[in-house]
């Protein structure tokens, strides 16, 4: 049932309009979902935030996206149900807390495991809410009733559950190998957890002699000199004609005097350095790998602290890698085996929350057996069960899955998923189970002890999609919810979580966990570069809420989104949305003002004008497009056409079409039918634009009174077939096109935009466009400021002294004798022919220049090809003028 439409205020103010609704829809639960077999489901995982972050601009998109899908699946009649969550970071969280603990003087290992995990837990309790907090001033429609957290009871079961059933099929193993490591943190990293970042370093040259005592050598390459001392082989390229004699040959590794031989390996790349690679398998992953396959030995000289450990000599032994660095630096220098060193930029690794650089470290780590789960990721994603959109990212997606490794799930850190795995100290038995064991399954000793590890933060989120939903019980939800409709996530993680998730849907759910995924690009400042707190160029999404509000932010970030490119923001940009939204709230408040007496068993049978069929004809079409935009994550042109359809089809032309039969000019009947339609127009925008906009457009939904309930439980707008809409959109792009040309020709007059014109001529093409345009005199009228208009017959004469334009529909003629300086005109006209000459004549040239063709990309061509028409389109007008006035 519909309310009293009431007034709206003078100036829109989002702060107190989104707090009011927000609280709303919070106190209503509009966004719960339960199951419901009547209803398709429509479901949506959270990428969960870390419980340490704060809201950032790639929060903001990514769940701006998901929240336009919601909302839209919610009015077209889907159950919708948005998960949210957090993760619980298990690097990022301890950092906090160990920083904390450091300001009172202390360190975990002062408190002891238990009372520092009580300590984390504490802090999650405190600050742990903070991002979802943030992501709610964002608008975001989340069933918050169902809310998890990686580590909470039922996740933390099923993690159990996972790293159980792994194990017992042999897929979970513990073994050694070359990891990212933290000398800082004391931790094995993730790839995502290592940022590479290019800096300045040096080659250093270095001569290995010839074991036999024959004079000469070869040399070797290296950027870290301290691993010199791990070396246990050189390889070369097998197809390496330059370095070929050496393969089979004996060298001595300098400082050590190890005897190593030369050996061919696929690996090595035969451009870089000197083509000779040195291999120390416990320091470099790509040596581990050689290693592997070559039986080679494995030394290890620098420890988990990063320092030099026994087996590098007792010149070395407790030196820092890099103070070593500089001492082996010195010594191969002394020893005439530094042949030279050349200045090298490359990428280092370094770890993520304090910056250390990272250590290839070979550990004994546990591992998940990736290749056989991977093969059945990769056919789900070709035979099309799951759809990655954009579909460039399939094949990086295949890429990494065909080649991927073994995955390192074991984080030397206290807070997190404790491995549930006891070895017995009586007999080395490993006791794996999802309860605590009180014994040793195989002596039933009693002396057995957890391992200190816990597990890989991303082991856990790849459960998210099912363990959420009450996995391993056989959960109502679990049985309706899932697969998972839609995922919206960022490239940067597709290996890292996505992969994951499909691989452990597939193995524990027999089915994948979503139907598609969408991958969103990165959101860059206005210049390209990647926002960063170093660079100066971050723009805080929550500053521009405090600022615009959340619907001016997730407007932009809407119709700046196409799919596979990345957003290129600002702060003006947002302005611009900001500006938008002012536009609606006049428009609506127009409409409000001029329809408050409307009732509608006063219209009776419609009187339609040509403007009034024209705007429901584009609106339907807007419905139709805008509906199968969003049905493709079409994010950015839905809101874009919504943006152009509102400025200028209903604020630039509509409204002001309709002025004087709102005004009463044109009759009581006019009136009402002018309002009937304005109404159902404004009825069908609002609806369209709430999924991208809901704040605004639930107050404006309430102010016009169009029921009583929420946005969320209206239906979506239906598309209407009107059978007029062809007739009503060629006459009206003729009146825009008539309108336009004579603003255009009032704006090469230099005329005020209020100043009225005394006279203007047409002369219209057919007898049937030229009684449509004469029917609709006033309006052109209205819309040019002139007072009187002339129609010219076919072989009328057309009048001197004034500025014309020829378009499709005939030409127009603005009458300019008295109101402006003839003779000035004529000098100006000149001059801008000139101009325009000077303009053509160069396009010409660089069209002529073949060296331009075959080198310009095409766009540019294709810019300058457009720049000559428009010019020379320019230039008959000009020429026509000047006949004119002369």
């Amino acid at each position: 049932m519909a309310q009293k439409a009431r007034e709206i205020g003078k100036s829109y103010d989002p702060m107190p309009l989104e707090d009011k609704w927000y609280e709303r829809w919070l106190e209503s639960g509009i966004f719960h979902s339960e199951p419901d077999d009547k209803r398709n489901p429509f479901c949506i995982v959270i990428p969960p935030p870390n419980v340490t972050g704060s809201l950032h601009m790639g929060h903001a998109l990514n769940n701006t996206l998901q929240d336009i899908s919601c909302r839209y699946k919610r009015m077209a009649g889907y159950n919708v149900m948005w998960l949210p969550g957090t993760d619980h970071a298990g690097i990022a969280t301890q950092n906090v807390v160990e920083r904390k603990l450091q300001e009172e003087g202390k360190t975990r290992h002062d408190l002891g495991r238990d009372v520092f995990v009580q300590r984390v837990w504490e802090w999650k309790e405190e600050y742990g809410s903070r991002i979802i907090n943030q992501l709610k001033k964002l608008g975001a429609s989340c069933d918050w009733e169902r809310e998890r957290f990686t580590m909470d009871e039922g996740l933390s079961r099923a993690v159990r559950a996972v790293f159980v059933r792994l194990y017992k099929e042999g897929l979970i193993y513990k073994g050694k190998y070359i990891i990212n490591w933290c000398p800082r943190c004391h931790t094995a990293l993730s790839d995502l957890e290592v940022e590479h970042t290019p800096k300045k370093g040096k080659l250093y040259h270095v001569l290995y002699p010839f074991a036999d005592g024959s004079e000469g050598g070869v040399v070797v390459a290296t950027t870290r000199p301290e691993t010199i001392l791990g070396d246990v082989a050189i390889a070369v390229h097998p197809r390496d004609e330059r370095n070929a004699a050496y393969i089979g040959k004996k060298v001595v590794v300098p400082l050590c005097n190890r005897v190593i031989s030369i050996i061919e390996d696929n690996m090595v790349d035969p451009e870089f350095g000197t083509g000779l690679v040195k291999i120390t398998p416990a320091h470099d992953p790509n040596d581990f790998l050689v290693g592997q396959r070559h039986n080679l030995p494995q030394i290890q000289v620098i420890d988990e602290n990063g320092k030099m450990n026994e087996e590098a000599g007792s010149a070395f032994v407790g030196l820092d890698r890099f103070e070593a660095r500089e001492k082996i630096v010195e010594m191969l220098k002394d020893a005439g085996l530094l042949v030279e060193v050349v200045e090298h930029e490359h990428s280092v690794g370094t770890c993520y929350r304090c910056g250390t650089v990272i250590e290839p470290y070979l550990s004994e780590q546990w591992f998940v057996r990736t290749k056989p789960l991977a093969e059945e990721g990769i056919k789900v994603v070709k035979e099309g069960k799951i759809k990655i959109i954009p579909g460039q990212w399939e094949n990086t997606y295949y890429q990494w899955m065909e080649n991927i490794r073994d995955w390192c799930i074991s984080r030397q850190l206290w807070w997190g998923h404790r491995i549930p795995a006891w070895t017995c100290s009586d007999c080395g038995h490993v006791t794996v189970s999802e309860e605590d064991p009180t014994c040793c399954e195989k002596c039933q000793s009693e002396n057995i002890s957890q391992d200190e590890d816990v597990l890989d933060t991303w082991f856990s989120s790849a459960l998210w999609p099912f363990s959420t939903l009450g996995w391993p019980e056989e959960t109502d939800d679990l049985k309706y919810y899932y697969p998972t409709s839609l995922l919206v996530t960022g490239f940067d993680i597709l290996f890292f979580w996505v992969a994951r998730m499909i691989m452990m849907g597939l193995k524990f759910m027999n089915d994948v966990p979503f139907r598609h995924v969408y991958i969103h690009a990165l959101v860059r400042d206005e210049h390209g570069q990647k926002m960063s707190k170093s660079k100066g160029n971050v723009i805080d999404p929550l500053e521009i809420i405090n600022v615009h509000g959340a619907d001016a932010l997730r407007m932009t970030l809407a119709a700046l989104t196409v799919q596979g490119r990345d957003i290129y923001l600002s702060k003006e940009r947002i302005e611009t949305y900001r500006h938008f939204l002012n536009k609606i709230w006049n428009a609506a408040r127009f409409a409000l003002m001029n329809t408050a007496d409307f009732q509608e068993d006063h219209v009776g049978d419609l009187a339609l004008r040509v403007h009034d069929t024209w705007i429901k004809s584009k609106l339907s079409k807007v419905i139709k497009n805008v509906t199968e935009y969003l049905e493709g994550y079409y994010y950015g042109e839905a809101a874009r056409l919504l943006y152009d359809f509102v400025w200028s089809d209903l604020c630039d032309w509509y409204l002001e079409m309709a002025k004087p039969a709102l005004r009463g000019d044109e009759g009581e009947h006019r009136r009402r039918t002018t309002q009937k339609v304005l109404l159902d127009v404004f009825r069908d925008v609002i609806k369209l634009l709430h999924p991208f906009i809901p704040f605004v457009t639930e107050e404006l939904w309430h102010a016009f009174g169009f029921s009583n309930q929420f946005l969320e439980k209206e239906d979506w707008p239906v598309a209407q077939d009107l059978v007029e809409e062809q007739d009503a959109e060629k006459n009206m792009n003729t009146l825009q096109n008539i309108v336009r040309d004579i603003r255009n020709l009032r704006a090469e007059a230099r005329l005020a935009p209020q100043e009225k014109v005394p006279e203007c001529y047409l002369f219209v093409k057919g007898s049937k466009d030229l009684q449509f345009v004469k029917e609709n005199e006033d309006i052109i009228k209205l819309l040019t400021k002139v007072e009187n208009i002339k129609f010219i017959e076919q072989d009328g004469s057309k009048p001197s002294k004034a500025l014309a334009s020829v378009s499709d529909y005939g030409e127009a003629f603005l009458v300019v004798d008295g109101i402006i300086d003839i003779e000035e005109e004529i000098k100006r006209l000149e001059k801008e022919k000139s101009s325009v000459l000077e303009a053509i004549k160069k396009s010409e040239n660089k069209l002529s220049n073949e060296k331009f063709l075959a080198n310009a990309p095409d766009e540019i061509v294709e810019k300058e090809k457009k720049r000559l028409e428009d010019n020379k389109e320019k230039l008959k007008r000009i020429e026509m003028n000047l006949e004119r006035f002369r």
